[in-house]
């Protein structure tokens, strides 16, 4: 079956710079999830390690969540240049 990659053969486009942003902010992949989990996302920092190593397919719930708890625009997380 045929799959949907990025072009460095991730499952996404926007773990590298979930990355960034998080560790901009000095956070640690379980300070991350612990935000997430007060929005009431139910993660663990291995689904943050996942998501930024590309490992893990990220949606639009996952998107909107990950921005909120990083408290930046959806925009900083995803552009149309990655594609």
């Amino acid at each position: 079956m045929f799959k949907i990659k990025a072009a460095d053969g991730t499952n996404n486009l926007c773990g590298g710079k979930i990355a960034k942003i998080r560790k901009d902010k000095k956070l640690s992949q379980r300070k991350l999830a612990t935000k997430m989990q007060f929005l009431g996302f139910d993660v663990d920092h291995y689904f943050i390690r996942r998501v930024e190593n590309g490992e893990r397919f990220v949606t639009d719930i996952d998107l909107v969540i990950f921005a909120k708890a990083l408290e930046v625009p959806i925009s900083d997380i995803l552009s149309i240049e990655d594609l």
